[in-house]
Formats: structure tokens, sequence, C-alpha cells
């Protein structure tokens, strides 16, 4: 196992009618900037929860978070926090909130074009912010990291940094209850991908983190079919846990990371506005074709471990593996080819293209997958 510091501040405030708890975990003289999405909150009652907290505090609202998060609308919230003095951020809604909250929070006390925070450069300082997740699939609630699109330049870039880490989290199972199905399937793959990115590279003998990475995907393969069922709360309940567990640092302390599947689908979504899910359960298969002699031993285990399949024909359980991960996509309703999004034979070297320009030539745990090579996965996936 590697070497590592984990520490995860983030009170999760977890279950039914944990909305109620938010204004004792505000500080009592904050003056708030409330952001949010669209109107799913004013129709699932969210809102409305909000306000009753927020009744006794200085706060604003900024609304319009889109499910990409574009630095315009970002910016126009930094102005906005900027102009009344905003101290700390409540971000409601799904991780693009999450990471918009976050970015927004650094930016408003950054001193120079807050562009630069996606660019790499480095945060100092930053507002404290406070989650309440409506959407589980991110993990964003509970991390340091955000992603933020910028559609003008069809750039969608990423940044992390402690300061924004989340002071707290609220998580009640039963605000997903109106979520619609496409969401509910992002919310099973997402968390899903990012427990292979974290996993699937090579044996550094992690026993905790892997036993645990491997327990999220099979609770993620079992929740899958189920998480359709309305009015579940076990089903949500297990559904927001997991997918927050999923990526808040621990099956990632001491162990090699990929995130090459992140990064090409990045790309995609900057270039054709495809749900950051639908990228990803469109690239993995590919990109674990591609590079499964480098990631023999882990796949193997995953084989094994988590498909339960049998390994004495080490290439062919290989083979089903991958093949098993693609079949759960699509069990769920998940397109897995670039094609049935009507994206044509371009895409290839758009996203070579987009990866140069953003500065990664030497993606995945070995740094071996150049703008070349992510190419060819993605033609792989047409």
């Amino acid at each position: 196992m590697q070497n590592f510091v984990f520490h995860n501040p983030t009170l999760i405030q977890f279950g039914e009618g944990s909305i109620g708890k938010l204004s004792k975990l505000i500080p009592s003289e904050a003056k708030v900037l409330f952001i949010y999405g669209g109107g799913s909150i004013k129709v699932n009652g969210v809102y409305d929860q909000v306000i009753e907290q927020l009744k006794h505090f200085d706060y604003v609202e900024f609304s319009g978070i889109e499910a990409n998060p574009e630095y315009q609308t970002a910016m126009q919230a930094i102005e906005i926090g900027r102009d009344n003095d905003s101290d700390f951020i409540l971000a409601v809604g799904g991780g693009s909130v999450a990471d918009a909250g976050k970015f927004i929070a650094a930016g408003i006390p950054f001193d120079s074009e807050p562009w630069d925070i996606l660019c790499g450069a480095r945060v100092s300082k930053a507002l404290p912010i406070g989650c309440i997740l409506t959407l589980p699939a991110t993990g964003s609630e509970s991390n340091t990291s955000a992603v933020v699109n910028r559609s003008e330049l069809k750039q969608k870039k990423a940044f992390s940094s402690k300061f924004v880490q989340p002071q707290f989290a609220i998580l009640d199972p039963t605000v997903t209850y109106t979520l619609p199905e496409r969401q509910l399937i992002n919310g099973v793959i997402d968390p899903f991908v990012h427990v292979v990115e974290q996993y699937l590279t090579y044996p550094v003998n992690a026993m905790v983190q892997d036993r645990f990475a491997e327990s999220i995907m099979q609770n993620l393969i079992e929740l899958g079919p189920c998480v359709f069922e309305p009015n579940n709360y076990t089903n949500r309940a297990n559904l927001m846990w997991n997918a927050t567990q999923a990526l808040n640092g621990l099956i990632g302390a001491g162990v090699p990371q990929d995130w090459s599947t992140h990064m090409i689908g990045h790309e995609l979504t900057a270039l054709y506005e495809l749900d950051h899910a639908a990228t990803l359960a469109i690239i993995l298969p590919r990109l674990l074709t591609a590079k499964k002699q480098q990631k023999r031993d882990k796949l193997l285990q995953y084989a094994e471990r988590v498909w339960h399949l049998d390994i004495s024909n080490e290439d062919e359980a290989i083979q089903q593996a991958i093949e098993s991960t693609e079949t759960f996509f699509r069990s769920l309703g998940m397109k897995t080819r670039l094609s049935e999004y009507d994206i044509g034979d371009d895409a290839p070297e758009l996203v070579m293209q987009g990866l140069i320009k953003n500065g990664y030539s030497k993606l995945g745990e070995h740094g071996d997958i150049t703008p070349e090579d992510a190419a060819d996965i993605v033609r792989q996936s047409l």
C-alpha cells in the first residue's frame, strides 16, 4: 500500500427529515448565497424546506445551475455573492450544483480571473460551503473536487482544493422519489465507474480499499434493477450512501488511480453535451479492453470477486468481466455506443484535439495513454 493522508471533515446528516437540521449547521451570523439548479426543488418540496430553515438568515438566491455547470453561469453567481458580501455557500441539488458551489466558493475571494482556478492556479482560500444532496451520483458533497464546463471554448475542466471540502452534507433519500428514470440510471453508473477508476489499476496489497471498493460495486449491481421502484426508501437510501462512499477519499487512499475514462468522457460532454455518466458507460468497456494487459491482475480480481467468474481461463475471464460490465450498463437502459447518440466519425479526432489543448498528454495510472491512444479508444466506441 502506498503512503497516504486521509482526512474527510464533512459532517453527513443522513436520513428522512434531515433538511430540518439545516439551520443548526450554518453559522448563525452567516450571509448565505443559496444556489440551485432548475425548478425541480420547487416541485419536490425541497425549496420550501430550505426557505423555512433560512428564514432567520441573511441570504440571497441564485438559480439556473446547469447539469454540466457552466463557467459563465457560475461567474454570475460569483458577482452576486460579492455584491451581497456573502460568506457562506449553500448548494442544493446534485453533483453539478455542488461542483458549481465549490467553484463559486473559491471564486468569490479569488484575486485574479477565476478561470485560472480551472487552469491550475492555486486556491489558497474559499468561502465555507454546505450541500443538500438531491441526486446521488457524483460524491461531490463530501470531497474536494469539482468540474466546470465552458461551452464557448468546448472545454470541461476540473480542480481540487482542500478549501472547498463541504463542511456538511444533508442526505435525505426521500428527495430522490421524484427523480426521473434517466437520473436514477446516472446515479448508479456514475459511482460505479468512480470505484472502477480507483480500483482497476494494479495491485498494491490494499486489502481494506479493495474489499470496500468491491462491496460498493456489488451493492450497485444489486441495487441497479431495484432503484426504479417508486418510493422505496431502503433502495434509495442505499443508493445515496453508496454513491457518497464511492468518492469520499477512502477507497482511493494509498492506491494508484486511473481517471482516464473520466478525462475522455469530459471531452465528449464538452463536445456533445452528453450526460457525464453516459460518456463513462461508452468509454469504460473500450478502455478496459485497450489496457487489459496493464490491468490484468486487477481485472482478474474484479472478474472473480465482483462478477463471481471462473478465472481458470484468465483471458476468457477478463473478457467476460468487461462484457458483464457493459451488459450491466445496458440492463439499466444506458446506451454504450456513440453511434446510438448519432455521434459520427469525427469524434476521435475532436477528443484528441481537446485533450492536447487541455494538456492531458499522459493519462492513466501509468501515464501511458496518449491523446492518440484516447482517439483510438473513442474510435472503438463509435
